[in-house]
């Protein structure tokens, strides 16, 4: 009998304890998807206050920069290369801007093009600075200046790849934005699958931030990471959306890319795959926050969303910066917050040119720095 009794006893203590860890782990759940929804509230809030430099040097006279585009059909460097024209005619400096054309040749042919204009600085627009690291120490060696956009993993000065700074908003901030979105989204059942591009530091850096967080909601799940180069997409993507339904089905519920290009070429096999429009897998884009996305999203035409940087306001701090190294000062350390553009804020973000431009005055900022006025 007593055998009996402890015996019960103990499968009493082991089917509270059990009860107690399933508790546990349902309030982790619960925790993990309110700490994503908050922080989804806090980073779709439209047109945050400038937070960018009110001071620095005036406008460096009779500068000529080149800007050196990875490739301009990347609405990301499209965007800057826009925003680096018009800050320069507001500064009175002579632009030109050169397309890589998206493969690795083209990139260093561009540069070298660069180079040989002689010019007082140069603007990378998401040219990766370890691949082009010899191109860009010979620049430095011949007096140019040089400020990388999504050049370098994390933003700021790079003595690794002599950038006097680079420009981004904060990679790791990027992924969470964008997994979280898929985590809050589905309340913590997302099955996701995410898109890089190892050709790139800040692709990779992205990808495994945005990997950690899916994996830290208990009830989501990474199906695969798959790594595709950018450049190749209109051919890859079509082909490989096709394999990944065939091979997840309905797990697969959410799209994470480090990039809106992936997008770009989605959206026909879904259609032939006969999956709804506005359904599943939702599309959410770590960067860039192109004019595609936009229309994509505004339209619920297969994205949910996307981790918009400011292009412009970027291309104005690319040449603000430049004027800073033209004058021997240091880099601003200015990075602009991360913003992610959804269905319920697009109407004020997206703005005429479905582009994420902030109403925060940022313009005339940097003219007042410029101009002393």
């Amino acid at each position: 009998m007593t055998t009996i009794r402890r015996k019960n006893t103990r499968l009493l203590v082991l089917g509270l304890a059990g009860v107690l860890a399933t508790a546990a782990g349902a309030y982790a759940q619960d925790s993990n998807v309110k700490a994503a929804q908050d922080y989804i509230v806090s980073v779709t809030k439209s047109n945050p206050p400038w937070s960018g430099p009110t001071s620095g040097p005036s406008a460096q006279k009779d500068k000529t920069i080149v800007y050196v585009s990875a490739d301009q059909r990347n609405g990301g460097a499209l965007g800057v290369a826009e925003g680096v024209e018009e800050a320069g005619k507001a500064i009175g400096w002579s632009v030109r801007v050169i397309d890589g054309q998206g493969t690795v040749s083209g990139r260093s042919s561009a540069l070298q093009q660069a180079i040989a204009l002689n010019p007082d600085g140069i603007v990378l627009g998401t040219v990766d600075a370890k691949e082009q690291a010899e191109l860009i120490s010979q620049a430095v060696g011949a007096g140019i200046k040089i400020v990388g956009w999504h050049s370098a993993t994390n933003p700021g000065p790079s003595q690794e790849y002599k950038l006097f700074t680079n420009i981004a908003t904060d990679p790791l901030d990027v992924a969470k934005a964008a997994a979280s979105f898929a985590v809050a989204d589905s309340e913590g059942k997302a099955g996701v699958v995410i898109f890089t591009d190892s050709t790139y530091a800040i692709a990779i850096a992205k990808s495994d931030a945005m990997a950690e967080v899916v994996k830290d909601c208990g009830g989501c799940k990474v199906l695969s990471v798959e790594d595709t180069p950018l450049a190749e997409a209109a051919t890859r993507i079509p082909q490989l959306t096709t394999s990944l339904l065939q091979r997840f089905g309905d797990q697969w519920t959410y799209a994470l890319s480090i990039n809106d290009l992936t997008f770009d070429f989605m959206s026909a096999s879904l259609a032939s795959a006969g999956v709804a429009q506005d359904g599943h897998p939702r599309s959410i884009s770590a960067g860039d926050g192109s004019e595609a996305a936009f229309q994509r999203i505004r339209t619920s035409f297969y994205q949910s969303g996307t981790v918009a940087e400011p292009l412009h306001l970027h291309g104005w701090q690319a040449v603000d910066e430049l004027n800073r190294a033209f004058a021997g000062q240091a880099a601003s350390g200015f990075v602009a917050p991360v913003h992610l553009v959804t269905a319920a804020n697009i109407g004020s973000d997206g703005g005429p040119k479905n582009l994420y431009d902030p109403d925060n005055g940022y313009r005339d900022a940097y003219k007042r720095i410029w101009t002393g006025k």
